[in-house]
């Protein structure tokens, strides 16, 4: 079994999720009282979401680089970053790390593709929404036509991640909110939306909405016990 390099704290509510969800793969696949190798880096969130608004995506990658290297020391044999929007400096890290990063939106194509769907919904930080790092992914090396919500719900999805969820918040609101949302992508066209923000599958569930939804922190959790085992 290889060693499962985490990179988490963004927020820790979804890394929780990350390291209870590729246990129990590992249960799962191998029986017994088998649990995954796991070396892991947790990192504080607060000055790293003050670098990502003040867009200081360098000094985060310099952050996410040394605690990527610090993962690699401890044994890892390849690298999961338990964030989708941090993704945006993957490739800085790589540069620096002799280990591979298992990348979270590949994951996810790939699911998309088993599953025959184009047309793809991506909720989200507004980094994640807007800027091209992960769409661009998406569309250049899967051929995958992504939509995204408008200027105003961009703004309430991203405040809620930020003010309710990196908190541990849930709030019924909220939810609602998400759920609109998800129905006006599915009415634009979307076949399935991405829960692209790990934290997002605290708050909305498969069993809130008849539109496919793919969450990504299990996603990413899955594809990691299958890279350790395989």
């Amino acid at each position: 079994m290889k060693t499962i390099g985490l990179l988490g704290g963004m927020s820790w509510e979804s890394s929780l999720s990350y390291y209870k969800a590729i246990n129990e793969g590992i249960k799962d696949s191998l029986g017994g009282l088998h649990s995954a190798k796991i070396a892991m880096y947790s990192v504080d969130f607060d000055p790293i979401e003050k670098l990502q608004h003040d867009g200081d995506w360098e000094g985060k990658a310099k952050i996410l680089t040394q605690a990527a290297i610090n993962v690699q020391s401890a044994g890892a044999d390849f690298l999961v970053i338990c964030t989708n929007t941090m993704h945006k400096v993957a490739p800085q890290i790589e540069k620096h790390i002799d280990i591979p990063i298992l990348h979270i939106a590949d994951a996810t194509a790939e699911v998309l593709l088993e599953k025959g769907i184009k047309t793809v919904g991506l909720l989200g930080t507004a980094f994640t929404m807007e800027q091209d790092f992960y769409k661009a992914r998406l569309r250049e090396n899967f051929g995958l036509n992504v939509l995204v919500p408008n200027k105003e719900d961009i703004t309430i999805v991203h405040d809620i991640i930020y003010n309710e969820l990196c908190l541990g918040k849930t709030l019924l609101a909220s939810k609602n909110e998400y759920l609109r949302i998800i129905e006006s992508l599915a009415s634009q066209g979307a076949e399935a939306v991405i829960l692209g923000c790990t934290e997002i599958g605290m708050l909305v569930e498969q069993k809130d909405t008849k539109v496919t939804l793919l969450d990504t922190a299990s996603i990413h959790a899955q594809k990691a016990v299958e890279y350790a085992i395989q």
